[in-house]
């Protein structure tokens, strides 16, 4: 077992003020995983004000806290960044401001660890930026998608960006590889989704009308040899809500190994498709200080160009 840490006793300032519990703790014990932090608040180990607590509890200016002595094996420990990960997250920032930070986010990278993965953005982030006391998702992506992802560098961005976020003010733009002609009368799949396990515990979605209400806006932006090049503006934001409308509407995406089809597969290895298509191109939101609408866009690799080349 690695050394562990002691009894810490933590108090909560103005800063952290309505953050929650779980995410406060995965900022400030680096190295701890998230499975670690929910275990240790689900067993009660962690205490707020002497009571226990649930992982989604907001914190409050003043609020004691008392987390337990860690002790982390190696396989458990989030890794340290390498100069090869620190090069990429450096490289990928696209602007950066007191409140907030937008990266376009390779594919392959989480955004966050767990489920086996010992470091994402948002760790290595805290890592490199160790002079910023304050770093948050804003919003995910899949570990497959790239392009624009929101940090927030204080817990009022974050308080402001979310609203932005749930009340639909928030503006993101997609671009996605699909297989087949898609129609440019296909402008909208309204078509509720539910999250379902599969027996070896993977995480998927389908259309069912047990599901939540979800929809999604849909251009075609060029049509290509037996694929489509499109737009998707989610409305909702649930769980692969692109990549299963767009299969709902019978045009799965390039290289999307959970809810891809046979056709999809072999037209992805003719064009030397190795990854999902789908791109995050644009991202519109509030700018928490100014007032001012802000507009990011993300370009696509190189690796992707070469794609639509191919099939142009």
């Amino acid at each position: 077992m690695a050394e562990g840490r002691g009894v810490q006793w933590l108090e909560i300032d103005e800063h952290h003020d309505g953050q929650r519990l779980d995410n406060f703790l995965l900022a400030h014990l680096k190295g701890a995983p998230r499975t670690l932090i929910y275990r240790i608040i689900r067993r009660g180990e962690v205490r707020i004000n002497g009571g226990r607590c649930k992982a989604s509890r907001r914190l409050a200016s003043g609020d004691r806290i008392r987390v337990p002595p860690l002790r982390l094996t190696p396989q458990e420990a989030v890794q340290e960044v390498s100069d090869n990960l620190r090069h990429v997250i450096e490289r990928s920032l696209l602007r950066e401001t007191p409140d907030w930070m937008v990266f376009n986010k390779p594919s392959g990278l989480a955004v966050h660890g767990g489920s086996g993965v010992k470091i994402g953005l948002i760790e290595a982030l805290r890592q490199i930026r160790n002079d910023l006391p304050y770093l948050e998702l804003v919003h995910r992506l899949d570990r497959d998608t790239s392009g624009c992802l929101l940090v927030a560098k204080s817990r009022d961005a974050l308080n402001f960006l979310s609203d932005e976020l749930r009340e639909h003010r928030m503006q993101k733009h997609y671009l996605a590889l699909v297989e087949g002609a898609w129609s440019v009368e296909q402008k909208e799949v309204d078509a509720p989704l539910l999250r379902f396990e599969l027996p070896n515990g993977e995480r998927r979605v389908r259309v069912d009308a047990a599901g939540k209400p979800s929809r999604t806006r849909f251009t075609l932006i060029e049509s290509l040899k037996g694929a489509s090049l499109i737009e998707a503006e989610p409305v909702t934001g649930r769980t692969h809500q692109i990549r299963v409308h767009a299969d709902h509407a019978g045009h799965s995406l390039l290289g999307d190994t959970k809810y891809g089809s046979v056709t999809g597969e072999r037209l992805a290895r003719c064009c030397e498709l190795s990854r999902l298509f789908l791109h995050a191109r644009m991202l519109g939101f509030t700018d928490p200080t100014s007032g001012q609408p802000v507009q990011m866009h993300a370009s696509l690799s190189d690796d992707l160009q070469g794609v639509l080349a191919r099939l142009r």
